[in-house]
């Protein structure tokens, strides 16, 4: 997929820069990624769509075959048997845009992902804390 001149300011404009029928997907994965983490920011970064909670929660981006979902998720035994099939280079995540795009389990990283960040702050709220 070719890349704007401009880089896109909102995940709307992203979208639109997306072939016709990539824009549905893209849309669903946003609204997944609202209902797992409600408070949970809109933002571009890197020229992707981004949302952030207690830091990033995730970015992904479209490409010629695939959806690609950052940066690395880490959790329980459970959840990496499911990431398996979709594991990229690095830890990245690549659902394949020729088979279903598995809108639950991007619900369930987002989860994830927000009690990771959520416990991360707290933590950092608490030294903080001790410091003062």
């Amino acid at each position: 997929m070719k890349l704007p001149a401009q880089p896109p300011k909102t995940i709307d404009e992203y979208i639109a820069t997306c072939p016709p029928e990539v824009q549905p997907v893209l849309q669903r994965i946003r609204v997944t990624i609202h209902k797992a983490v409600p408070d949970a920011q809109e933002a571009i970064s890197y020229r992707m769509p981004t949302f952030k909670c207690y830091g990033v929660l995730l970015y992904f981006a479209a490409f010629k075959e695939h959806i690609g979902v950052y940066p690395p998720v880490r959790g329980g035994a459970k959840l990496m048997k499911k990431l398996l099939p979709y594991a990229g280079e690095k830890g990245n995540l690549r659902f394949p845009l020729a088979v279903r795009i598995p809108y639950a389990l991007i619900g369930e990283i987002a989860k994830v992902r927000a009690r990771q960040n959520a416990a991360k702050a707290a933590i950092g709220r608490t030294r903080t804390a001790r410091k003062q």
